[in-house]
């Protein structure tokens, strides 16, 4: 095992670049900061190179830093647990898909506003990085759009969300050749969520492949640039379409039967909700609303 003095010595030294001043920051003779720097290479390698203009720390140097870096985050979450479950202090982790992650962040901040006590760390991310997350423990709270099946994971209906054909503002669509005219704005799910809702709207067409592709962007944020720009058509999630930043230069097509997606609020079932992540829960679908399902 690492002495916890050895580390903090290490760190001194890499954070002041310099025996010295790391000796007299810690209280201790030069010759001991040595010792400990040798004791820490004699386990674990050459650490760092002695270069004129300072030190350079070896790729073994870089992974005990990053080590030391992950110590003081678990003392820290162990000391917000060992002071109390308070609703109003510590940390909240939680990673979401992009789309209901762009509704919820401005919710999020706006309860820091309200409880500025609260450090919220909110991540985007796909369903299969979700499900790692929450089980790795590296976020107290998950949304996915699939519902798993680990036993480890307690599952619960968040909200729900519609996938929406959205056109320019001036676009009118009435059949598949308006779509093809139109040409499709692609992203990571589209070809999926566009199957999925055109099949219903447009039984029998030929399939969302054989209509020209007019773009595709990867940031959940700007998929409607180009439609707003007269480009194409997209799919999407609502709550992705409701942030957008543009609403008069789009439009959702009504009329069209409904394609309704549940989201799953996720936790390891092995202990309970901290405070903070149950008002936040609470504060979060207060403020959604919610895509009652249709036939």
């Amino acid at each position: 095992m690492l002495q916890p003095q050895w580390l903090r010595t290490f760190e001194a030294v890499v954070e002041l670049g310099n025996f010295t001043r790391a000796a007299e920051r810690l209280d201790l003779t030069q010759a001991a900061v040595s010792q400990h720097i040798k004791h820490l290479e004699t386990r674990l390698g050459p650490l760092m190179l002695r270069q004129p203009r300072g030190l350079e720390l070896t790729p073994a140097g870089h992974a005990l830093l990053d080590y030391q870096r992950e110590m003081h985050a678990a003392d820290q979450r162990l000391q917000q647990r060992l002071a109390g479950d308070d609703a109003s202090q510590g940390e909240l982790s939680l990673i979401t898909p992009g789309s209901i992650g762009l509704a919820i962040y401005p919710q999020l901040l706006a309860l820091q506003r309200e409880a500025p006590g609260l450090a919220i760390s909110h991540r985007f991310g796909p369903t299969a990085e979700v499900f790692e997350a929450v089980l790795d423990n590296r976020a107290e709270l998950g949304l996915a759009t699939q519902r798993p099946e680990d036993p480890r994971l307690a599952v619960s209906l968040f909200t729900r969300e519609a996938l929406e054909l959205v056109v320019p503002a001036h676009e009118r669509v009435q059949g598949w050749d308006d779509l093809a005219r139109l040409g499709f704005i692609d992203h990571p799910d589209g070809h999926d969520m566009a199957t999925r809702l055109l099949s219903r709207c447009f039984p029998g067409n030929p399939g969302v492949r054989r209509l020209p592709r007019r773009g595709f962007t990867n940031q959940i944020g700007l998929i409607l640039a180009p439609v707003a720009e007269g480009l194409g058509f997209s799919v999407l999630p609502r709550f992705a379409r409701e942030a957008f930043a543009h609403p008069e230069a789009i439009r959702v097509v009504d009329d069209i039967p409904a394609v309704v997606d549940s989201l799953w609020l996720l936790h390891r079932a092995e202990w309970p909700l901290s405070a903070r992540a149950t008002r936040a829960v609470g504060w979060l679908k207060a403020r959604l609303v919610d895509t009652p399902p249709k036939g």
